[in-house]
């Protein structure tokens, strides 16, 4: 089986756990609970289904979007992939995101993933897509 959906919008990498002011103990920041909500929602509307209970794969492709201020020229070379983004967020907090979002909803546990592939490229419309597959 292959869920595939996408999230719309610049992609986000989860944030650290904050402390609370008190000092005992700590939260999740309020942008990485909003977005994770975000998730969630755009793989229950592909995702009907009881979560899964199966080994996992994921490919994750975040799309960023193109400045502006951008020559034609240096469009074209990031929509065609020869510039590609390197900057924040990290590849590995947009998985973390993703993963934590799909809990639940797509698979029981994310420690079910057992295969992860991370891109990050240039479009005209920033995005996340996400396709799952059971192995």
């Amino acid at each position: 089986m292959e869920i595939s959906f996408s999230i719309d919008g610049k992609p986000f990498g989860k944030e650290r756990p904050r402390p609370n002011r008190t000092g005992h103990g700590v939260y999740t920041p309020e942008r990485t609970k909003m977005y994770e909500y975000k998730v969630a929602q755009s793989a229950s509307l592909a995702f009907f289904d009881e979560p899964l209970d199966s080994d996992i794969r994921v490919c994750i492709s975040a799309y960023f979007g193109v400045a502006k201020s951008d020559s034609k020229r240096k469009k074209q070379a990031k929509i065609s992939g020869e510039i590609r983004p390197a900057r924040t967020p990290d590849a590995d907090n947009i998985a973390k995101a993703v993963l934590d979002g799909m809990n639940g909803v797509v698979y029981k546990d994310d420690k079910q993933v057992i295969e992860l592939k991370v891109t990050k490229q240039y479009a005209e419309k920033p995005r996340v897509d996400v396709t799952i597959e059971e192995i």
